[in-house]
């Protein structure tokens, strides 16, 4: 009878983990068969400079550290990677004053396709939104720097989202 239940608990759990789509991080493709990948640097249609470079390396860096996906140039890859970054907006998070603003929150809006050698799209999303909050300082240089560095926690945290929904094609 113990053994029973044993079996019976087993393949529960088994059924559990498959049914969720849990997986070990790292490994695997993009997408199905896509071995090397070319990306192309983000089209930036926001305000903010840099932004898509920014989205750019850190797509690169993403599919390099979590998949064994190769990143090559476009001249030796049959797929591409491109991307646009839409908008980053800023809206005040929280004030001391009607006239005074101590946080902000950065919004970003990103299209990213995948295309195979002929032009057809094999993976896209559209309008992938991504926040992050940043200190105000009163100091002008030191604030860029704080957006900047808004701004790149943002970036990062798409590419990871885009890889993530590439691997498992949800």
């Amino acid at each position: 009878m113990k053994l029973i239940r044993f079996f019976m608990m087993a393949g529960l759990v088994a059924g559990l983990v498959a049914g969720c789509g849990y997986h070990l991080e790292g490994g695997g493709y993009i997408n199905e068969g896509v071995t090397r990948v070319a990306v192309d640097v983000f089209e930036n249609k926001s305000s903010e400079t840099r932004a898509g470079m920014s989205f750019t390396n850190q797509l690169i860096r993403e599919i390099q550290a979590k998949t064994d996906t190769a990143v090559v140039d476009s001249a030796t890859a049959t797929r591409k990677i491109t991307g646009i970054v839409n908008a980053i907006t800023f809206s005040a998070l929280s004030r001391t004053t009607s006239e005074t603003v101590v946080e902000r929150r950065v919004t970003a809006l990103v299209d990213v396709q995948l295309m195979g050698p002929d032009g057809e799209i094999l993976w896209s999303v559209k309008n992938l939104s991504s926040k992050e909050s940043y200190t105000v300082d009163p100091n002008k240089v030191d604030d860029e720097a704080n957006k900047r560095e808004a701004v790149e926690k943002i970036a990062l945290r798409s590419a990871e989202r885009v890889v993530s929904q590439m691997m498992t094609n949800f």
